[in-house]
């Protein structure tokens, strides 16, 4: 037996009236980004995207994620309720400089697409070794690069 929720049919209702006020266009994704090391991670909700219908590209530093959710209506089906829809979704990243646009890679599990944008070696830190006078006799203070080390504090 259905109960009456008359925040449930209020939400509902809200809801269809944005969305014909927005035109039906196409809905953000509600994504998170951080950096692990090397590389930036974005994860963005997807819930029921067909994995085929998922679009990524990149065009300079611009990175694009677009998907489709489309549900099948079977014939001679008689819905009860039909809460969710069919719907579109873009999001759109700057990536700015220092990032390694031609080895970015994805993966899409359990609702989530998973981007994973790796730092260029030209933008990771990179520790400078400074020689004193001591180590040169002509008195030329000279840097070399090597590899970071952790600080201590």
């Amino acid at each position: 037996m259905a109960t009456y929720d008359p925040f449930r049919d209020l939400d509902r209702l809200a809801s269809t009236l944005l969305d014909a006020r927005r035109g039906g266009g196409p809905r953000r994704m509600p994504m998170d980004l951080y950096r692990d090391g090397d590389h930036y991670v974005l994860a963005a909700d997807l819930p029921g995207v067909d994995p085929g219908s998922v679009d990524i590209d990149v065009d300079g530093q611009l990175l694009t994620i677009r998907a489709e959710r489309t549900l099948g209506s079977g014939e001679g089906v008689k819905w009860i309720t039909r809460e969710r829809e069919t719907a579109s979704f873009v999001r759109q990243l700057n990536l700015g400089q220092g990032i390694d646009t031609e080895r970015i890679s994805a993966a899409y599990r359990n609702g989530v697409l998973s981007v994973t944008i790796p730092v260029s070696e030209k933008a990771k830190p990179r520790r400078i070794s400074v020689s004193t006078e001591s180590d040169h006799s002509d008195g030329v203070i000279e840097a070399h690069e090597s590899e970071p080390q952790p600080i201590e504090q």
